[in-house]
């Protein structure tokens, strides 16, 4: 059981909003990050952190836009679960959406390559940590 003062000094909370692009075939996208990057060669959700004074939805259309060149509706984004890690002297509030419907066809900008996998497969990929909790939830929405 997590004790409410455990492991956390006041640091910083680092918000991230993440999306599993879901295709007609009910398969997820992921993502390999590049190397030099904290976690190279780990398989995420597409996302990013929350600039100060940004909304969540509007970070990941942001970020949608800027890492895999497709257009998102803010509306076409819904919430499926959260998870929440220490990352350092900070902690990692990790916000997953589910998305049905985008503008373009994804392609990598910034990670080595993508990958289109049904949710039970993502238990075969390596991933950040904070991203594992989040598999049993897409399996159940997916």
């Amino acid at each position: 059981m997590l004790k409410m003062d455990a492991g956390f000094s006041g640091g910083r909370i680092v918000t991230v909003v993440a999306a599993a692009l879901v295709d007609a075939e009910r398969r997820v996208l992921v993502q390999r990050r590049p190397p030099g990057k904290p976690m190279a060669d780990l398989w995420e959700f597409p996302g990013g952190k929350v600039e100060p004074g940004e909304l969540p939805e509007a970070a990941l259309c942001r970020e949608l836009e800027e890492e895999l060149g497709i257009a998102v509706d803010p509306a076409a984004l819904a919430p499926a679960t959260f998870a929440s890690a220490p990352l350092g002297d900070r902690h990692l509030l990790l916000l997953l959406y589910t998305l049905r419907e985008w503008g373009g066809e994804p392609r990598a900008r910034h990670a080595t390559a993508l990958q289109w996998v049904h949710p039970p497969a993502l238990r075969d990929l390596a991933m950040p940590p904070a991203d594992i909790p989040l598999i049993g939830m897409l399996e159940a929405l997916v």
